[in-house]
């Protein structure tokens, strides 16, 4: 797949002059995208069958993108986001991150679940955000309590430093889990569905506290909803998946927020349901669309 306006070469390309009319630069720099996934089939075994969950899917993710893969349940959206987490291996494709094969799980690729249990139950709020740091190897017990620190503040839970998971509610755990993965500073936070339990308040209150996070450190996400009100509000791109087998229906831009609420934004929403449930798919797929 190709994505419209997306570079594919770490290297400088010369564009003729007759290109770019009055333009004198000579060469255009092209970043390579950070997440690089081509043509990736995803199987696996039941007692009884073997299950393609998705086929043949690509998309890049580049530098800061808040990107949406957005679906049908049964898609093999949370599928595609265990394989870039490094749990599956593609049965066809692959997937590289930062030009380097992804072979496994790494610190490089964070992940965040949907469930409320992910703490450890025994530690505080602050103990549960060190203890992967301590836990990596890279920090002294006093650095990684001071990182935490740092990262708790972030998502706001300073008062509530040394509060033990149960004592929270579940945005709060939300919070806490995503500071959690957001101290080891990996290039991609993954995420799958993380506000999908909470109510509709909270989620919203979350989506918002999300993209707060997100224009104060520019971290890049990768992110798994089946809502489309979430996808549009948090995403600025978004990747629609057919239904099982996951296949690649199209790419939509999205202004975030700014646009979740207004004419623009219901038209974009609009446009995804019609999309969805399109019968037909795209034969390349992923082009983005204004």
């Amino acid at each position: 797949m190709q994505v419209q306006g997306q570079a594919t070469a770490a290297s400088a390309v010369r564009l003729p002059s007759r290109l770019v009319p009055g333009c004198h630069v000579e060469a255009v720099a092209i970043a390579k995208p950070l997440l690089d996934v081509s043509g990736v089939t995803l199987q696996y075994k039941t007692k009884q069958h073997l299950v393609t969950a998705t086929y043949r899917v690509s998309f890049h993710v580049r530098k800061s993108d808040r990107y949406i893969l957005l679906g049908p349940s049964g898609c093999g959206k949370s599928t595609l986001l265990k394989a870039v987490g490094g749990f599956l291996t593609p049965t066809e494709g692959t997937i590289s991150l930062n030009g380097t094969s992804v072979t496994g799980p790494g610190p490089d690729r964070m992940m965040v679940f949907q469930e409320f249990d992910q703490l450890l139950p025994w530690k505080t709020v602050l103990q549960n955000v060190a203890f992967t740091l301590i836990k990596s190897g890279t920090l002294s017990a006093k650095q990684a309590e001071k990182k935490a620190a740092h990262y708790v503040e972030k998502v706001n839970l300073t008062k509530f430093k040394d509060t033990y998971p149960h004592m929270l509610s579940g945005g709060m755990k939300q919070r806490v889990a995503i500071a959690r993965a957001m101290a080891m500073e990996p290039q991609i936070l993954l995420m799958d569905e993380p506000f999908a339990a909470l109510d509709a308040l909270t989620r919203r209150k979350m989506q918002d506290e999300l993209l707060r996070l997100w224009d104060d450190t520019r971290f890049t996400v990768l992110f798994v909803t089946h809502s489309i009100q979430e996808a549009v509000t948090i995403g600025n791109r978004i990747l629609l998946l057919s239904p099982h087998p996951g296949q690649v229906k199209a790419g939509l831009n999205s202004r975030g927020i700014d646009e979740a609420d207004t004419v623009t934004g219901q038209k974009l929403s609009d446009k995804i349901s019609r999309l969805l449930f399109m019968s037909d798919v795209e034969d390349e797929g992923g082009t983005f669309h204004e």
